[in-house]
């Protein structure tokens, strides 16, 4: 029966979600259950395309992304892939009327890290962000408003500076690898090689920016959503606060993390303001 192939690729999905990112599986568990396997397929598309460029060292990479792209749309025009997280990918895809120009801007930023390693202007830098993160939470965004495009538009802007504060934490926690493993230096104007004190606040600065509009969103969010997106919303910011206090020599010589102590602290400190409504 396909609805078993169907559930099977959900939870294929699901499986990619929880062994790639537990901050962000414990995040996704916050949603309610009537969303939670849509993010879940939404994750692992994008987990495997990043994975692609980023870790499959020794392999044809482009040769991988542009199958894998080919592969998405031929599971678009069947409505079938035997690739599971194709298949739950392309589901949510027309069951929330994700705009293809969205898939597109996705996989070409994917793509720019195969050929490109710095960005030398704020213009590269955003079209960059834009792609690789801001879309990610548009899509994710969909499935939250489920067709209700005036909440959709509403909070757009905000879906996408939660998206771009996310990807600049990552940026600035993956400085090691990103920088010596795969020569990419994502921060236009800062020389990596003697980043400082002065360059971290700066960018900090930026992503705190974002973390402010963004939760003028959050809080409008559909109550199905609002737990889940505040859970990482206030992961995401507790590992900014780390890096703030970290001196900027060991970002660019460790990956700095959260416990898994502290991210159960985290979530019932989230958990005891949502149910006091102070989100």
């Amino acid at each position: 029966m396909k609805k078993l192939f169907d559930d099977v690729s959900f939870k294929c999905s699901k499986l990619v979600t929880k062994n790639y990112s537990t901050s962000f599986s414990m995040a996704v568990y916050m949603l309610a259950p009537s969303i939670r396997d849509a993010i879940y397929s939404v994750y692992g598309f994008v987990r495997f395309a990043d994975e692609i460029v980023d870790s499959f060292h020794g392999y044809d990479k482009e040769n991988l992304i542009n199958d894998f792209e080919a592969e998405y749309y031929k599971a678009m025009r069947a409505g079938i892939s035997l690739n599971p997280i194709l298949n739950s990918f392309q589901h949510t895809v027309k069951e929330y009327n994700i705009s293809d120009d969205m898939i597109q801007s996705f996989l070409k930023s994917m793509k720019l890290d195969l050929i490109k390693s710095d960005y030398h202007s704020k213009e590269e830098y955003n079209e960059y962000i834009y792609g690789s993160a801001d879309v990610v939470g548009l899509m994710c965004l969909k499935v939250f408003v489920k067709g209700d495009d005036a909440k959709y538009n509403q909070l757009k802007d905000q879906a996408m500076r939660l998206g771009s504060a996310f990807q600049k934490v990552n940026f600035l926690r993956d400085l090691k690898d990103d920088n010596l493993l795969l020569n990419r230096n994502y921060f236009p104007g800062v020389d990596l090689k003697s980043f400082d004190e002065n360059s971290k606040k700066a960018i900090i600065a930026e992503i705190e920016e974002d973390f402010r509009v963004a939760y003028q969103g959050i809080i409008k969010l559909p109550l199905e959503a609002k737990f889940g997106v505040y859970t990482a919303y206030v992961y995401y910011k507790k590992l900014l606060k780390k890096l703030e206090h970290t001196p900027c020599n060991e970002i660019g010589n460790t990956r700095i993390r959260v416990s898994n102590y502290s991210k159960a602290g985290l979530l019932a400190q989230s958990f005891v303001s949502y149910k006091l409504k102070l989100v």
